[in-house]
């Protein structure tokens, strides 16, 4: 079953989408300085689930747009590589990633502006009686996985772990919810992929055992989903970008401050049930502001990004990544929204 908060979040990690789709974003709105003095204008591109969409919507139901003399234009997309495209065209000024579409920010088509949060769902699952116990028991298994995402992620780390290659399994490429049949039905023996979908999983399969979590891996390398801007819009306007990511600095602190309740403010914000998404916050690891500053004055930051940026050029998707401190603003997120909280 198909899960907006989930199939979304991870199809933003698709390898091709930038080559295969064109977009027509319907932006519009100016990201310069209103002729009247007014608020400035900037579009930002969102994906409708939990962790795509909470920042925005904590900040538009606690005033902090007005605020800062910003006014968002929003717009729902299904994944990130698409909104690396509306930046690339000047549709769009601010959109957001999951850690699938991480490659596109390491290749130099987008700057970080701010780690949204840290992604924990991830795991490789192993039917019980398969023998998989470990990722060294993966070797000539059948493993279900969605290319390009972050479950892709997260086999990879696991191969490696065991000193494994990819063709030591027989890897079965599908979209994320097959990867559930596939699983339920025993037409595979393991699956990589991420909760809430394991849910489903787990009703399906009584026993079936964890055998890589993201978890595994922190603090040297995590899955973050971020939020981006134009290059050019980062050099050309650093102030306006402050004031964005001014915004959502306040936004991460509220959210961190109130985790079960931002959950019911997404929901409202996404026209969704109250209770649905209830939960969500058990899959993420939440940075408050000054945290993540620390974090990113100390290179902690850059070592993700780098960490990760070897990762996808192992796996074939990053033939040559920048540094991380080319294309993470980590001084501009330090600096900014420094006068609205003195």
């Amino acid at each position: 079953m198909k899960s907006i908060r989930a199939v979304g979040r991870r199809t933003a990690g698709l390898f091709l989408a930038l080559s295969l789709v064109s977009v027509a974003t319907g932006c519009g709105g100016d990201s310069s300085d209103a002729a009247d003095g007014g608020p400035q204008k900037v579009r930002f591109g969102y994906i409708a689930d939990y962790s795509g969409s909470v920042a925005l919507a904590v900040a538009q139901k606690q005033g902090l747009w007005k605020k800062s003399g910003v006014t968002p234009e929003l717009k729902v997309f299904t994944n990130g590589p698409l909104q690396v495209q509306a930046l690339g065209s000047g549709s769009l000024d601010f959109g957001y990633l999951g850690p699938g579409a991480l490659w596109l920010p390491a290749s130099g088509r987008a700057s970080i502006v701010s780690v949204n949060m840290l992604g924990l769902a991830d795991r490789v699952i192993a039917r019980p009686g398969s023998g998989i116990e470990k990722p060294a028991d993966l070797k000539g298994k059948k493993v279900a996985v969605a290319e390009g995402t972050s479950g892709d992620m997260i086999l990879d780390l696991a191969l490696s772990e065991a000193g494994l290659k990819p063709d030591d399994v027989t890897k079965v490429a599908m979209d994320a919810s097959t990867v559930v049949t596939a699983f339920s039905s025993g037409k595979v023996d393991a699956a990589a992929t991420w909760y809430p979908l394991i849910d489903t999983m787990r009703k399906n399969v009584p026993g079936l055992k964890e055998i890589s979590r993201t978890e595994d891996y922190y603090p040297k390398l995590t899955f973050p989903n971020v939020f981006v801007t134009q290059p050019k819009l980062a050099s050309g306007n650093p102030e306006l970008v402050k004031k964005v990511t001014g915004v959502l600095k306040q936004a991460g602190d509220w959210i961190a401050a109130h985790p079960e309740e931002s959950e019911s403010v997404a929901a409202d914000f996404l026209k969704l049930p109250a209770g649905q998404l209830k939960g969500s916050t058990k899959y993420v690891k939440l940075l408050p502001s000054a945290e993540l500053t620390k974090l990113s004055k100390d290179g902690t930051v850059d070592g993700w990004f780098d960490e990760l940026a070897a990762m996808l050029r192992r796996m074939g998707k990053l033939p040559k990544p920048g540094k991380a401190e080319d294309y993470y603003l980590g001084d501009l997120y330090a600096e900014a929204g420094k006068a609205d909280r003195s």
